[in-house]
C-alpha cells in the first residue's frame, strides 16, 4: 500500500533540555486510519505539531506525499488537515464565514459547493449563519473539523477530538471519520478513549515517555497481546486459593466466589483442562464458566506497565 507519510528519525528535544520525543520512525498509509495512543505527556501532540509544521524538529525528516515537510513546509502543509485540542477560532465570524476563511487561507479557490457539503455532514447546515461565539462547545469543535476540512486535505490530524464532548456527538465524529475514510482520505488520530481506537481505527501506535513502542495492525496486535481471561462460578466460595492450584496464578473474585484464571488464547496448551480436572479432585464445584477476551486497553496498559518495568 502506498505511504502518504514518512516520519524518519525524528526527535525533538526543547532549548531547556527537555526531551519531548525521541527517535521515530513511522510510515503511515495511504487511505489508512491510524490511531495513536498514549497518555498524557507523551509526546502525541508534538509528533503531530512538527508534522504540521507547528514545531520544528531537532533531528530527523518528515514527508508528506512526496514533499519534504521542513524544504517545502507550503506544500506539505497543503495535504494536511489539523483539529487542534484546543478551540482557536474568531468568536465574532459565523461558521460559514469562517470555514470560507480557512479554504481561502490555503489558495483555494471559492467552491461554496463544498464547502456548504461539509458543513451539511457536520450538522452545521442549521447554524451556518451563527456566530461561534453563540454555538455550543460540541458544535464549536465540529466547526473546528470543518475549518481542518476546507482545503480539501489528503491527510485529516484529529487531536483528541472527542476530548469533553459527549456520547451522541463522539458517535458523529465516528461516523464522520468513516465516510472521510470511504473517500479516500487518510486520518490520523490521537486519543484517550481505547475504544475510539478499537472501534475506527485499521493500526495502532502506542507512545509513551517519548518513545513509540510499537505500531501494529489492531487485529494482529490484538491476537498477539491479548489475553483471555476464564471466569470460574463456584458452588461454595473460597476464602483462599489452595497451594495445588498454585502453578495456574488464579486470584479470587466476587468474596471468593469466582476463581479467575487468565491465559493465552493463542497458546498450543491453555492449560483450561488440566485446571479443571485438578478443581475434581479437590472437590471445588462450580457451576458456570465465562470466557472474556481482553480490549486493546488492556493491552495498552499491559505495555506501558512493561516500559516502566523495564526502565
Amino acid at each position: 500500500m502506498q505511504v502518504i507519510l514518512a516520519v524518519r528519525g525524528v526527535s525533538k528535544t526543547y532549548a531547556s533540555g527537555h526531551r519531548a520525543l525521541g527517535s521515530v520512525d513511522l510510515e503511515i498509509r495511504k487511505g489508512e486510519i491510524f490511531a495513536l495512543l498514549g497518555p498524557n505527556g507523551a509526546g502525541k501532540t508534538t509528533l503531530i505539531n512538527m508534522i504540521c509544521g507547528i514545531v520544528t524538529p531537532s533531528a530527523g525528516t518528515i514527508t508528506v506525499d512526496g514533499h519534504d515537510a521542513i524544504a517545502e513546509p507550503r506544500a506539505a502543509r497543503m495535504k494536511i488537515g489539523l483539529v487542534p485540542q484546543e478551540l482557536s477560532v474568531d468568536m465574532f465570524e459565523t461558521v460559514q464565514a469562517t470555514t470560507r476563511y480557512s479554504r481561502r487561507l490555503f489558495g483555494r479557490a471559492g467552491h461554496d459547493a463544498y464547502i456548504d457539503e461539509v458543513l451539511r455532514d457536520l450538522s452545521l447546515w442549521d447554524k451556518r449563519h451563527a456566530k461561534i461565539m453563540e454555538l455550543s462547545g460540541g458544535m464549536k469543535r465540529r466547526v473546528l473539523i470543518a475549518k481542518a476540512l476546507a482545503h480539501e486535505p489528503d491527510i485529516l490530524f484529529l487531536d483528541e477530538p472527542t476530548a469533553g464532548v459527549d456520547v451522541a456527538l463522539r458517535r458523529d465524529m465516528w461516523k464522520l471519520v468513516k465516510k472521510l475514510r470511504e473517500r479516500g482520505t487518510t486520518i490520523i488520530l490521537t486519543t484517550h478513549y481505547i475504544e475510539e481506537a478499537e472501534e475506527m481505527a485499521d493500526r495502532v501506535g502506542v507512545i509513551d515517555r517519548g518513545e513509540l513502542l510499537l505500531v501494529e495492525d489492531k487485529v494482529e496486535l490484538m491476537k498477539k497481546l491479548g489475553k483471555r481471561e476464564m471466569d470460574i462460578a463456584l458452588v461454595e466460595p473460597l476464602a483462599a486459593i489452595p497451594a495445588a492450584l498454585d502453578q495456574w496464578q488464579l486470584t479470587l473474585a466476587d468474596e471468593g466466589t469466582r476463581l479467575r484464571y487468565t491465559f493465552d488464547a493463542q497458546a498450543e496448551r491453555t492449560g483450561i483442562p488440566s485446571l479443571l480436572r485438578k478443581l475434581g479432585e479437590l472437590d471445588i464445584a462450580f457451576k458456570d464458566l465465562d470466557t472474556s477476551k481482553s480490549s486493546l486497553e488492556d493491552i495498552f496498559v499491559d505495555l506501558v506497565a512493561q516500559k516502566e518495568k523495564a526502565a
